[in-house]
């Protein structure tokens, strides 16, 4: 069975192979020990923490395969995004000018570096084995993180946002080529590895403050403004069904879209149901769930077949019951795969 549950500084070792195998700009899961260990830390610390308001918080959760422990997973909540430094973006808008005399209006699309999007919540780091691309468990990886949320409301913000990694074919981003290489002498890979390593500010604040007039770039450039990676298309998919929507903003680096929603109106959230655990029972499986304890630091998700009806005890089996640390009567979160 496998169950999502909080990060702990004996994952150490495994997170460093998941960072090998992560995407070029998951820029959240850097393969570097220390950094990876500065994260640990500071997700263990914001578990431990009594809040009552979005802050710096950062909860970064693992799938775990309970067998064999071994990790097949992880992704996170950024509580705010842009707290200790301004979140920078680029945001794609048109630009209108105008001739009275000529009677004309023309608009064009032009890309402004923006910090519209601090303050609210983020989700990022999402990364799973290529075995479980497209299954249940990626849907656990992803969704549980909202069932979070729904069980800890306070902590997060009123809106939700993610960035879904942008175009580039073998390690290179034809809309960095095109916009970012000017301004750095670097190649995209390594700069969303710096990226990662220490911060984007400091990348951000040495690209052009004026806007970039869309139609002056190359057309492949163009072409990758709101266009996701392949490896990336899952985890758009998921949280477009969850009611995300893409917006008018894109990443500074590889122009890959930004997706938004409010926070109450989240799929995983408005819909989730609540209920307490029956241990033991025989389960005659009529659908398949997705099921949350509502602990903080203990916090569990798994995939479960059930026979769920709305106002009454969940019927687990002694295994769900363990990988979910809950007994009789314990609260739990779940809803439909």
């Amino acid at each position: 069975m496998l169950a999502l549950r909080p990060v702990e500084l004996t994952d150490l070792p495994q997170l460093q192979r998941l960072a090998r195998e992560s995407l070029v700009g998951v820029t959240s899961l850097p393969d570097d020990t220390e950094r990876l260990r500065e994260r640990i830390l500071d997700s263990c610390a914001s578990f431990d923490k009594d809040v009552q308001g979005h802050g710096p918080e950062n909860y970064f959760f693992v799938l775990e395969n309970l067998s064999t422990r071994h990790l097949v997973g992880c992704s996170e909540i950024l509580a705010t995004a842009g707290f200790s430094e301004p979140f920078y973006s680029l945001r794609n808008r048109h630009f209108t000018s105008a001739s009275r005399e000529l009677n004309i209006e023309h608009g064009v699309p032009a890309l402004s570096l923006c910090h519209d999007l601090s303050a609210h919540t983020l989700l990022r780091g999402f990364h799973i084995d290529a075995a479980l691309v497209r299954t249940a468990f990626s849907e656990l990886l992803s969704r549980a993180r909202l069932l979070f949320i729904a069980a800890h409301s306070q902590r997060f913000a009123e809106a939700v946002i993610t960035e879904i990694v942008g175009f580039s074919d073998d390690g290179r981003s034809p809309f960095w080529d095109a916009v970012g290489k000017h301004f750095f002498d670097l190649p995209y890979a390594e700069a969303e590895r710096l990226c990662g390593l220490e911060s984007r500010t400091f990348l951000a604040e040495l690209m052009p403050q004026y806007p970039i007039y869309v139609p002056m770039l190359p057309q492949a450039a163009q072409d990758c403004i709101g266009r996701i990676h392949p490896d990336g298309q899952e985890a758009f998919d998921i949280l477009e069904r969850e009611g995300f929507e893409t917006n008018s903003y894109v990443d500074l680096f590889d122009g890959g879209p930004t997706l938004y929603a409010r926070t109450s109106n989240i799929r995983s959230i408005a819909r989730s149901q609540t209920g307490t655990a029956q241990p033991g029972s025989p389960i005659d499986a009529r659908g398949r769930y997705l099921v949350s304890n509502d602990s903080l630091k203990d916090y569990r998700a798994i995939v479960a077949e059930l026979d769920y009806n709305a106002g009454q005890s969940v019927a687990l089996s002694d295994e769900m019951c363990a990988a979910l640390h809950v007994t009789d009567g314990s609260p739990i979160r779940l809803i439909a795969l």
